[in-house]
């Protein structure tokens, strides 16, 4: 009964964990075939290539799931169908190297899909401001899709390292399944503990580990595509149930880390006169690797201050602090890491402290993989 109440299937999760584990294995010889891999060269700093069906098999694992195994409605057949389109696109631009703005197009389709399909949309942004109903009426749309481009893009921006990626994506998909239970939604707490499971398949693949010093396989621009996908999908159903009500700001702390990177450097490269979409070696991750940190310590790190984040965030809430204050600090913090990152030596000397400060872990060492 209890497992009913909360809305977690273990048997769900275990099955869409063995189907995306078990998929991966079986096409990575597919994938060389195919030339779906990650080549070295440029700022990739991987020795060898490497396959980018992550993706794909988490695609594949949780739809199998979440069709077979779970009840399904047409938010979920939209999300499947927005998947499947990033999925197929995201391929692509593997294989051939997408123009930004076909994918920021593609990615637009998909968040179209999940509002006039599934009905899936952010509507009600008064509890952010700490006021009551606030309806955005006409501008629900534009809004739904500019954030969904918005978190698959922080999302691809932030997937640079080996896990680094899975492991905030799985952080924040856990603590949204939390935030549902807690909310009384078990309907969807049980599909977000099918995609923690799938998601936990690829990490199997993907992680360092001290028998595997590089990653098996790749997210690619499919797999981060489709995270950044689920994500946006989950937070908007999570925020916008007039049923179980989770307030809007509690998403923002769920993923501090890609968001807050995300913001800063697209101000920066506009500052600079670039693209924002344009590639580099300034992400926090790259400024942490700069200061000593190796790809899984940097990873574990990151992923236990989003954890940190999510909880105080939680806390605040349930001690009734004002919404208004919490969203003040999340801006806080963005500012606080673009005043820091500003000068990269001033912020590789603050990582370099703080990893001497830090407890050692017995990690993998070897350089650095840019995925």
């Amino acid at each position: 009964m209890l497992h009913k109440f909360l809305g977690f299937d273990p048997l769900a999760t275990l099955l869409a964990f063995a189907v995306t584990a078990g998929v991966l294995w079986l096409i990575q010889p597919a994938a060389c075939r195919l030339g779906l891999l990650d080549c070295p060269g440029g700022r990739k700093d991987h020795q060898s290539p490497t396959p980018v069906t992550g993706g794909l098999a988490i695609f594949v694992g949780s739809a199998m799931v979440l069709l077979w195994f779970q009840s399904s409605s047409h938010a979920v057949h939209s999300l499947l169908a927005a998947s499947f389109l990033l999925v197929v696109m995201g391929l692509y631009d593997d294989l051939r190297d997408m123009r930004w703005y076909t994918r920021v197009l593609g990615q637009a389709i998909a968040a179209l899909l999940i509002i006039y399909w599934g009905g899936v949309r952010v509507e009600q942004i008064g509890p952010v401001f700490g006021l009551g109903e606030m309806s955005l009426g006409w501008l629900s749309v534009p809004f739904t899709v500019f954030a969904t481009i918005g978190i698959i893009n922080a999302v691809n921006m932030i997937d640079g390292a080996d896990g680094l990626a899975g492991l905030l994506g799985l952080a924040a998909l856990a603590m949204l399944a939390f935030a549902a239970m807690y909310a009384g939604n078990a309907v969807l707490a049980g599909r977000l503990s099918v995609l923690c499971g799938a998601l936990a398949g690829f990490l199997v693949w993907n992680m360092r580990l001290p028998w595997r010093p590089r990653a098996k396989v790749f997210l690619g621009n499919a797999g981060s595509a489709l995270l950044g996908l689920l994500i946006a999908w989950v937070s908007f159903r999570l925020t916008q149930n007039p049923g179980h009500p989770v307030n809007p700001v509690l998403a923002l702390w769920l993923l501090p880390v890609p968001v807050m990177d995300c913001l800063v450097l697209i101000l920066r490269r506009v500052q600079e006169g670039r693209s924002p979409f344009s590639a580099g070696r300034d992400h926090i991750h790259h400024i942490m690797q700069d200061a000593g940190f190796g790809p899984t310590r940097a990873a574990l790190h990151l992923t236990w201050f989003s954890l940190l984040c999510g909880l105080a965030a939680g806390q605040a809430m349930r001690m009734d602090v004002p919404n208004p204050l919490l969203l003040l600090a999340f801006g806080a913090l963005c500012v606080g890491w673009y005043l820091l990152s500003r000068n990269r030596e001033r912020a590789v000397a603050f990582f370099r402290r703080f990893r001497r400060a830090a407890p050692t872990a017995s990690v993998p060492t070897a350089l650095p993989d840019v995925d």
